[in-house]
């Protein structure tokens, strides 16, 4: 048995996908040495928890005794990897093993690259616009503001913040990609010590790439790969979610700069 080169790395707690998302995985990577799947559990319930050591034989399972958040159960898994790349991978995320083929192919050929991102599409192929270039409290508020008369005022505006004229015939440089769905130079990773894992959830994701973008190193936008994200928009429609995501928010601004229009 070679040596993977991938570690593919999720962190779940309760996610009602991820027993569909793990069958179609083990049908995609079925006996391919290359990849070594990680899976953190934050303390889900006892009935998932068993439900999820079906999968010990596909995958390493961690089952951790409390909920320290999402960049805590990433750097769990991968901080002391020794693949060349990591895969953050969300537990709603169908994949194609070519579409992930064809990042890495991408990643070798160049050294600067530290992290690439694909599009992601919705379940009726729709594609869902989480590639950011600049990020304001204004954008955020007018996301979350449930009026369409004000959404349509600022139409020009969301458009931009959700860089929805991204080209679908090249790649791109970016500012910010999307943790749902992450490939990652295992080294370029641990130099920056992983995700900052004082978010528990929500802008950790976001963080990396501008402390990637810091350093020097290129965060690219491939169209050339899908993956095909279950979205649950949890801080819209939870109340819980939106605090954590409230106070995330405020780490995220008080570390890279308060831009508020």
């Amino acid at each position: 048995m070679s040596q993977p080169i991938v570690a593919i790395s999720i962190v779940t707690y309760n996610s009602k996908h991820i027993f569909n998302v793990l069958d179609h995985l083990k049908e995609e990577f079925k006996d391919d040495d290359r990849f070594r799947f990680v899976i953190f559990d934050n303390d889900s319930t006892e009935e998932y928890k068993q439900q999820l050591k079906k999968y010990e034989d596909f995958a390493d399972i961690t089952f951790h005794h409390e909920n320290n958040g999402f960049g805590f159960g990433h750097n769990q898994n991968l901080l002391n990897a020794n693949e060349r790349y990591f895969l953050i991978f969300n537990p709603d995320i169908i994949l194609k093993k070519d579409d992930l083929l064809r990042m890495i192919e991408k990643a070798e050929k160049d050294p600067d690259i530290a992290l690439l991102v694909p599009k992601v599409l919705n379940p009726d192929g729709t594609t869902q616009h989480l590639i950011r270039n600049q990020l304001s409290v204004f954008d955020y508020a007018l996301r979350f503001i449930p009026f369409k008369f004000v959404k349509k005022m600022f139409s020009k505006r969301l458009a931009a913040y959700e860089m929805r004229d991204l080209p679908d015939d090249r790649d791109v440089d970016v500012r910010i990609g999307s943790g749902c769905f992450m490939l990652v130079k295992g080294q370029e990773y641990k130099e920056v010590n992983g995700f900052d894992d004082r978010y528990f959830m929500y802008f950790e994701d976001y963080d990396l790439c501008l402390e990637l973008g810091k350093r020097g190193k290129r965060v690219v936008y491939t169209p050339f790969s899908q993956v095909v994200h279950y979205y649950e928009r949890g801080a819209h429609k939870n109340s819980k979610l939106f605090k954590i995501f409230m106070q995330s928010m405020g780490k995220f601004f008080n570390k890279w700069g308060w831009r508020l229009f």
